[in-house]
């Protein structure tokens, strides 16, 4: 799978970045991506967030905002670190959470062209 890919659900789940000219800010590039996916909780509000079918805390709306510029640029904006961290919960929501997984391909991509792009 193309880090790009990854690049939207880390963003969406879990990192919550601001927008800069050439890279989103890496502020939160320490997040433990494993701690967060370890945690049912943590992880059901960050998608409840990004579903718009919960509260979102300061970072999940962020994560709102940036998603659509993400997406577009093939996440040309990330980190090395969030590209690496983004591989982790795109494998761990594939596998473990596809439903989820599919919900937030249909909302953030409802005309299906990041996935033909990366071929999901």
């Amino acid at each position: 799978m193309k880090t790009s890919v990854a690049c939207l659900v880390l963003v969406a789940m879990c990192l919550g970045l601001v927008a800069s000219q050439k890279t989103y800010t890496n502020r939160f590039d320490n997040v433990d991506v494993d701690s967060v996916l370890r945690n049912d909780r943590i992880l059901t509000n960050y998608i409840k967030c990004l579903m718009d079918k919960g509260s979102c805390t300061p970072e999940g709306r962020e994560l709102k905002k940036l998603l659509p510029d993400a997406l577009q640029s093939d996440c040309s904006k990330c980190t090395d670190v969030q590209r690496r961290n983004s591989q982790k919960v795109i494998t761990f929501l594939r596998t473990r959470r596809p439903g989820e997984w599919k919900l937030l391909l249909d909302k953030y991509d409802p005309n299906g062209n990041y996935r033909a792009r990366h071929n999901l």
